[in-house]
């Protein structure tokens, strides 16, 4: 079994005088991609002869350009919602909003 420790990033905080929850979300760039750039792609792997592609690529794009934008996102990160004792979250250095966090998850022996 492998440990993994992921960086989270804190997206809310909840104080309530004796208790603080913070809601996590794992800490990931993506870069956004449109349906149509996927495409595109996926032609450019698919033809491998240089002319065909030069004369197939103008005609897909000026048919792509007429759909909708549609943008994709191609990874789904986890999140955690931590309720502790105020004690204990200012023990952690009192991490804000928008501050990062590492967690280390793994299986219980």
């Amino acid at each position: 079994m492998q440990d993994e420790s992921v960086r989270f990033k804190i997206t809310q905080m909840i104080d309530t005088g004796s208790n603080v929850t913070l809601a996590l979300s794992e800490d990931v760039e993506l870069e956004a991609v449109s349906q149509q750039q996927m495409m595109l792609e996926a032609v450019d792997r698919a033809i491998a002869d240089k002319e065909v592609k030069e004369q197939i690529k103008p005609i897909l794009e000026a048919l792509l350009r007429s759909q909708p934008q549609t943008v994709v996102r191609s990874y789904a990160p986890t999140t955690i919602q931590v309720s502790m004792p105020k004690r204990r979250y200012e023990k952690m250095g009192s991490p804000r909003v928008g501050e990062r966090m590492l967690v280390e998850i793994k299986k219980a022996p």
